[in-house]
């Protein structure tokens, strides 16, 4: 807030001339940093601030008199203060506080860009506002912003913040900003045309950079461009519908975008309810839980490498006829022959339901 102490400065010293008072301003920690009278400027008064905190916005203490410059937020930013206990003192406190305000308000309000951003992401703002106030702070209208969601696994480290804006300086383009304590959002802006791989790739070095200076682990969420300030708040979730996802059906993914999700996204969004029937459905010869472990990685494969008997056999280096072998086991077990394309589709989404459903129980337990 440097810049902010200037323009108090140049207040104060205004009214220098009309009142033959000293007058400053404290911040919250109780340092003076604006004050007509220049050596002032850094001295602590913490007390008054303590004082103030306890007796709401005016107070007279030690000599002087002090008013909060009201904010629309209710946490105390700033104090107005007079030298004098008397009622001039009261009236140019109170005056001298309105003038601050109003500066104040107008300084956050254009230049601060960073909260702007912040507030569509966590849909604080009306969507009407959003167009007014990008044209205040100049935000060009149909540039392409992407959300990227850094999740910090395991644990989390303070400096990740200043790592990831040392990888993008430009702050007047791309937005680095704390949501959690384990998250960070970063709204990047990025070239016409861009594709999920140049995304893939600026998320990978975020994850190398936090890796290798921090050691700490994260995944990162990419939401799908948006080419409105209003939509980065959709891309927003969609990067944190893409942790959700990708931590159900792709964990050993670090990053993972919204736009390949696939089945995933579709089986995410089912009610608990309608996945479990349609599990007892598609197993009504036996559980899916009758399979072992061995099976399941011989499906998996299977899959892997598009339903193609010799390919898979060979990737497993057993005989073809072994593989055909598991592949009938697995038809008398449920009925699905996982030869046939059909069969195999409504296997492989059974596969995902029950992970989905694994995960949900999880969940449930950990917030019993």
């Amino acid at each position: 807030m440097e810049m902010a102490s200037r323009l108090f400065q140049s207040i104060v010293l205004q009214m220098k001339d009309t009142v033959d008072r000293t007058i400053g301003i404290v911040d919250a920690s109780g340092a003076v940093v604006a004050c007509t009278d220049l050596p002032r400027i850094g001295e602590m008064r913490e007390d008054a601030v303590t004082e103030l905190g306890y007796a709401g916005d005016m107070i007279r203490f030690g000599g002087y008199t002090y008013r909060s410059v009201a904010d629309r937020s209710t946490r105390f930013e700033y104090a107005v203060f007079v030298q004098g206990e008397d009622e001039l003192a009261r009236s140019v406190c109170s005056l001298a506080s309105v003038a601050i305000n109003n500066i104040k308000t107008l300084y956050d309000e254009k230049h601060d860009k960073a909260t702007f951003v912040k507030n569509i992401i966590l849909d604080n703002i009306l969507p009407g506002d959003i167009y007014i106030k990008s044209r205040e702070l100049h935000f060009g209208s149909d540039v392409p912003r992407v959300v990227f969601l850094i999740r910090q696994v395991e644990r989390a480290d303070v400096a990740a913040i200043d790592v990831i804006q040392g990888l993008f300086p430009d702050k007047q383009k791309d937005f680095v900003l704390h949501i959690s304590e384990n998250d960070i959002v970063l709204v990047k802006e990025v070239k016409p045309g861009s594709e999920n791989k140049d995304l893939v790739k600026v998320a990978k070095s975020i994850e190398d950079a936090l890796s290798s200076e921090l050691l700490v682990k994260t995944i990162i969420g990419i939401g799908s461009i948006s080419s409105q300030m209003k939509d980065i708040a959709k891309s927003f979730k969609e990067a944190q519908v893409a942790i959700e996802v990708g931590g159900v059906f792709d964990t050993e993914k670090s990053v993972i975008s919204f736009e390949n999700l696939g089945i995933g996204r579709l089986i995410y969004q089912l009610p608990t309810t309608l996945c479990e029937m349609f599990l007892s459905e598609v197993f009504k010869k036996g559980s899916i839980d009758a399979l072992d472990q061995e099976t399941l990685f011989t499906i998996q494969k299977f899959f892997e490498n598009n339903l193609n008997v010799s390919e898979t056999s060979r990737k497993l280096f057993v005989h073809r006829n072994t593989l055909v072998y598991r592949l009938e086991k697995i038809k008398k077990l449920t009925g699905l022959d996982l030869r046939e394309f059909d069969h195999a589709i409504v296997f492989k989404v059974a596969l995902m339901v029950r992970k989905y459903l694994a995960s949900r129980e999880e969940s449930n337990n950990s917030n019993n």
